[in-house]
């Protein structure tokens, strides 16, 4: 029985990590198209104006937000590395157990 419901924990982690990755790579999509059709009809409408910052405002801020889904999809241990909070706990416990009670 504790098998089964831990089997049916990691599936569930998993379906929700491939709708996560899903959501990503259209996110992704999303901007190359959306940008590539922008920026197209930029350099056609602007010609020799087509390097003004203001022409790049989309791509970039909407790149922004597309890396911080990015960090969220992909980076979750980017920071601490796997099984920090493991470590972390047990470092803590290790801890208190050394500590000399008064």
């Amino acid at each position: 029985m504790e098998n089964n419901i831990q089997q049916e924990e990691r599936y569930f982690f998993a379906q929700k990590k491939v709708k996560s990755i899903k959501g990503f790579y259209s996110h992704l999509f999303f901007y190359l198209v959306i940008n590539a059709i922008i920026t197209i009809q930029i350099y056609l409408r602007t010609g020799s104006g087509f390097w003004d910052w203001e022409n790049f405002y989309t791509p970039l801020f909407w790149g922004i937000g597309l890396l911080a889904h990015g960090l969220s999809v992909f980076g979750q241990n980017l920071f601490f590395g796997q099984n920090w909070e493991e470590r972390k706990i047990r470092e803590f416990m290790n801890k208190e157990k050394n500590k000399k009670w008064e």
